[in-house]
């Protein structure tokens, strides 16, 4: 069976929208062409609202295991602000199957798809000449994003208070002259602990 990738974005969009409507959230899909944003909702509580974008990545798979997303350059660009999250969607291919989500902040994104690909690219182990791609394409595979399974509380804080649930792992790479963070990445001010 050949995946469409546009039915796939639908699935992974609307599969969103309704989690976030049923969590308080009034969600509004945007048009396409709107950068870096798929999403915007409000969640009003007593005389504050807050507004966040949301950013979907779906992918589909025949084992969840094997399950990755692209996130290229414009996945690794800073932040412009303090409420851009994305939600990584994966649909398994049993429909009848329900659709896994993982909700991370864009700054957790940017390091991850940058320490996950360049450890690739630079691992000792690999062959001279055999690994390539830039890190423009960059895939992030399902259980580097595990901890934020479903952690939709993470958009009711802002991303620099979002406890870092990335693998410890990454953490010891980001400090490495050999993998490190995206040039302009925002923990070159100072690293979180996780």
């Amino acid at each position: 069976m050949v995946v469409d990738t546009k039915q796939t974005k639908t699935i992974g969009e609307h599969h969103v929208a309704a989690e976030l409507a049923r969590r308080g959230w009034a969600p509004a899909l945007t048009r396409d062409g709107l950068e870096r944003t798929d999403i915007l909702a409000v969640l009003a509580e007593g005389t504050e609202r807050r507004l966040v974008e949301v950013q979907v990545k779906a992918a589909r798979g025949a084992k969840m295991d094997s399950i990755s997303w692209p996130l290229g350059a414009k996945s690794q660009a800073p932040s412009l602000h303090e409420r851009e999250y994305f939600v990584m969607v994966a649909i398994p291919h049993d429909l009848r199957d329900h659709p896994r989500s993982f909700v991370v902040p864009r700054v957790h994104v940017a390091a991850a798809a940058w320490i996950e690909h360049m450890n690739w690219l630079t691992h000792p182990d690999a062959l001279p000449g055999k690994r390539n791609a830039p890190v423009e394409r960059s895939r992030v595979l399902l259980r580097t994003f595990a901890d934020y399974e479903d952690r939709w509380d993470l958009l009711e804080v802002d991303q620099s208070a979002a406890p870092v649930l990335l693998p410890s792992g990454f953490r010891d790479l980001a400090l490495t002259e050999r993998v490190g963070l995206p040039p302009d990445h925002e923990w070159h001010e100072g690293l979180p602990e996780w």
